[in-house]
């Protein structure tokens, strides 16, 4: 039988899709909790419970005790900040927000935490090596609010998994999500006329098909062994590449002049970026995904190219 499962971010672009999938499956009516801060869409599956409510509410508690759930996914964090986002806000929805998750599943006496972590946690440094393994440090950049939260966040993780090792945890460090649909910080590079590449650097990227993530969630819930494991497809991309199949031109812009433009412009409000995003252009971590394979028991079904491949298909086919 299905286990009782409780999903935060229910509504964002992932949940929304995770919540589909396990509503499609047998037996699923009434043992899955979708709980977000926003209200429930109109185009929710039939059979599904939902929660309006803040991951950083103190009411969290309560409604995990009332539900019992024996697994939690955890989906809820800032990935791209909306308009008028702050740092503050996003470190108490990122961490604040993952450690009341935390209590609340030490309170219900949830068997399983299945959490979206991300490569960022391995942060944008020069020393990265070629492919990052699951046994490299957590060195998220404090410069960037994302990485440095999940870096965070892991850390806290971590702190859990020995003081309540009842508490199972799988830990998914997701690599660059593709989907027909997507739009975040990445893809938005994809949309310009010509791609940014930073001289003396290949700057990889290692992506994952959106189907692959749910499916790779959708095994943790099954049972698939606890751990921290890398989630991407095979291969990277380099910048050039990705622009070639884009049909696309790079423009090549030496470290140095990209990082004093960038300290120019930002203050000015001419752009959002300041000079430490050459960084995250430059020493991107490229996940090696062995140990999901091998370990975990899950194989992306699609490679990084053929992520991107029919990223870039839906892309062209919406003109």
């Amino acid at each position: 039988m299905t286990p009782r499962i409780l999903v935060t971010g229910a509504g964002g672009y992932l949940g929304s899709q995770l919540i589909a999938a396990l509503a499609a499956r047998e037996g699923a009516t009434g043992r899955l909790l979708a709980v977000d801060v926003r209200p429930p869409p109109a185009d929710l599956p039939a059979g599904i419970d939902c929660a309006q409510i803040d991951v950083r509410a103190p009411e969290l508690v309560a409604c995990f005790r009332e539900h019992r759930p024996e697994v939690v996914v955890h989906l809820a964090a800032i990935v791209t900040p909306g308009p008028g986002s702050d740092r503050a806000f996003e470190y108490s929805v990122d961490v604040d927000g993952t450690g009341n998750v935390l209590r609340a599943c030490l309170a219900a006496g949830v068997r399983r935490l299945v959490v979206s972590s991300s490569g960022a946690a391995y942060g944008y440094h020069a020393d990265n090596p070629s492919w990052i393994t699951e046994d490299q440090p957590l060195r998220g950049n404090e410069s960037f609010a994302y990485a440095h939260h999940k870096r965070l966040v892991e850390e806290m993780l971590a702190r859990w998994r020995r003081e309540h090792p009842q508490l199972e945890q799988v830990v998914l460090r997701i690599g660059t999500i593709l989907g027909a649909t997507v739009n975040n910080q990445i893809t938005a590079l994809f949309e310009k006329p010509r791609l940014l590449a930073i001289r003396g650097s290949d700057s990889p990227f290692v992506f994952v098909w959106d189907e692959d993530v749910v499916g790779a969630i959708l095994h943790a819930i099954a049972g698939g062994p606890a751990g921290v494991y890398n989630l991407a497809g095979d291969g990277a991309l380099t910048i050039r590449q990705i622009a070639a199949r884009l049909g696309k031109r790079c423009v090549v812009v030496p470290p140095g002049l990209l990082r004093a433009a960038l300290a120019l412009l930002k203050p000015l409000h001419l752009t959002r970026y300041g000079p430490e995003q050459v960084d995250f252009l430059r020493w991107r971590p490229v996940l090696d995904n062995t140990r999901l394979k091998t370990v975990f028991g899950y194989t992306p079904k699609c490679s990084s190219a053929q992520a991107f491949a029919l990223y870039a298909d839906a892309r062209a086919s919406k003109g």
